[in-house]
């Protein structure tokens, strides 16, 4: 599966409901990570709405720093974190999930189904999957 694939889908099962931001991203990745879907979506479950309910880091952009510390075992996960993070940023200009969303400022920078898409681009980007 090509990334841009794996971003299509991903977009699609926040786009429909089936899982949230960071459940997205982590099952987009399922084969490449040595965890049950389950267990998978277990984890990944407390961070719909954004960390800290919209108060903080974008869920999908939390899926995506957790895929690179298991598909890389922990190798360089601070490193490879940073440059998730910054091109997440460059493609939806915020981090944080109320800023994305445009709660105080009335303008949503990137709709969830897109930080998904955006959120799997920057991590495949970065491990060059």
């Amino acid at each position: 599966m090509t990334l841009e694939e794996r971003a299509n889908i991903a977009a699609n099962l926040k786009a429909t409901g089936q899982c949230n931001c960071t459940q997205s991203v982590l099952k987009v990745f399922e084969d490449k990570i040595d965890i049950s879907p389950e267990e998978l979506s277990k984890i990944a479950s407390g961070f719909a709405a954004g960390m800290g309910c919209m108060e903080s880091t974008c869920g999908a952009l939390i899926g995506a720093v957790m895929t690179a510390g298991m598909i890389t075992n922990g190798s360089g996960t601070p490193k490879f974190s940073k440059e998730i993070v910054a091109k997440f940023n460059d493609k939806c200009g915020a981090t944080i999930c109320k800023d994305l969303k445009g709660i105080g400022t009335g303008q949503v920078l990137c709709e969830c189904p897109d930080c998904v898409r955006n959120a799997v681009l920057s991590l495949g980007e970065t491990l060059d999957l």
